[in-house]
């Protein structure tokens, strides 16, 4: 399968050292917009071809395109729309044609943005299409809902990267398909997560690995919801999980710097189109991928792959069914690998595992890896204080 990034170009939009400078003295001249963390990650995707072909925030037609047909353009599928709000007065005091300086959430001047239109969208019908429900108990949902009235599109010039932790596993999508190349690698799997790895997890990139040269484990580092694992504790698992459970020589580690959307089965085609900006050939969709609550069906994130144009899409989605550890063979199995009903299996819910490391209890290790566990109670003790 070919390598070659969504749409054909894989975009870089940051100004040479010299060009930043001079557009960072000519700021002061300049309308000013402040947008927050998100919106700062969609720049730093942008800029570095993460979202390619993107080359800024998205018009009315684009955006309209996204929403009713799941395309950019006839040939380009695109699932979610990368989209820039402004509340109306400030969108008012702006003039298309004109350039506008970007500031962050961390007050840094990070982008021009060459404004070319204001428009207005239902943010509504947004929801209900992206998100598949209007309820503002949905995150995703309630972010849309939060936005400025007023949608600005054009195209940017980013200053500087975004920083985040652990910055060395930060690699662009140059950077993942140059080490591809060095490792001889030609057909490579990603796994989306934001949290840990435990073994049903495990052993999917596992198997998936079996027909791939290499597995790159990319969990995403944008912004999340309040209640998810922190980062830098999701790090340290994935690092313990790497020295002491794969082939080195057949797994990466990188960093995604993509916000998390909650979006299900949209958010599981985008994940898979940023997977082959980095280069990967194959992408593991598992059970409610990107979901959130019970707003999605179990596997309508398998589903929605049947709407997408396999040529055009260009990358391999993997589909997984819920993995556990079967009493019954004494190794991880799905349904369609192990007999058996549910007093067969060993899982655990999101709220038992917690409630067992706040207690510095370990989880079985049918669950999970003891390195793993060790680093999530020290984790919850620290959040919970200290253990009963």
């Amino acid at each position: 399968m070919s390598l070659q990034p969504h749409g054909g170009t894989l975009v870089n939009r940051f100004l040479a050292a010299e060009e930043a400078v001079r557009i960072l003295e000519a700021a002061a001249g300049m309308p000013c917009l402040r947008v927050d963390a998100y919106t700062a990650f969609d720049i730093d995707c942008i800029a570095k071809g993460i979202f390619s072909p993107l080359t800024g925030f998205m018009g009315a037609e684009q955006t309209r395109r996204v929403l009713d047909a799941m395309e950019l353009a006839p040939g380009i599928p695109w699932t979610i729309p990368i989209l820039l709000a402004v509340p109306a007065g400030q969108a008012d005091s702006l003039e298309t044609g004109a350039p506008v300086l970007i500031r962050d959430d961390r007050d840094e001047a990070v982008a021009v943005l060459h404004l070319e239109e204001k428009f207005t969208l239902d943010k509504g019908e947004v929801s209900e299409k992206v998100y598949r429900t209007r309820e503002t108990a949905h995150p995703g949902v309630a972010y849309t809902m939060g936005l400025g009235d007023v949608f600005l599109s054009g195209r940017l010039d980013v200053l500087k990267d975004r920083q985040v932790e652990h910055q060395e596993y930060n690699l662009t999508p140059a950077e993942t398909r140059a080490a591809f190349a060095e490792r001889g690698w030609r057909r490579i799997v990603a796994f989306q997560t934001r949290n840990p790895i435990h073994r049903a997890h495990e052993y999917i990139t596992k198997c998936a690995l079996e027909t791939c040269d290499g597995l790159l484990i990319h969990p995403l580092m944008g912004t999340t919801k309040s209640d998810d694992i922190p980062g830098d504790v999701r790090m340290r698992c994935y690092e313990a999980l790497m020295e002491h459970y794969y082939a080195r020589e057949h797994v990466m580690l990188s960093i995604m710097p993509v916000n998390m959307r909650y979006a299900g089965p949209r958010e599981a085609v985008m994940h898979a189109i940023v997977r082959k900006n980095y280069g990967c050939t194959h992408f593991i969709v598992g059970r409610d991928h990107a979901g959130v609550g019970s707003y999605y069906g179990t596997y309508d994130a398998h589903y929605i792959f049947d709407e997408i144009d396999p040529v055009a899409l260009a990358i391999t989605p993997m589909f997984f069914d819920h993995s556990f550890y079967s009493k019954r063979t004494g190794e991880m199995a799905t349904s369609k690998t192990a007999p058996g009903g549910p007093e067969d299996r060993v899982t655990l819910s999101g709220t038992k595992v917690r409630e067992m490391l706040a207690r510095g209890e370990m989880p079985p290790g049918e669950f999970t890896r003891p390195e793993v566990a060790q680093v999530l109670i020290e984790w919850a003790r620290g959040t919970n204080g200290s253990a009963t």
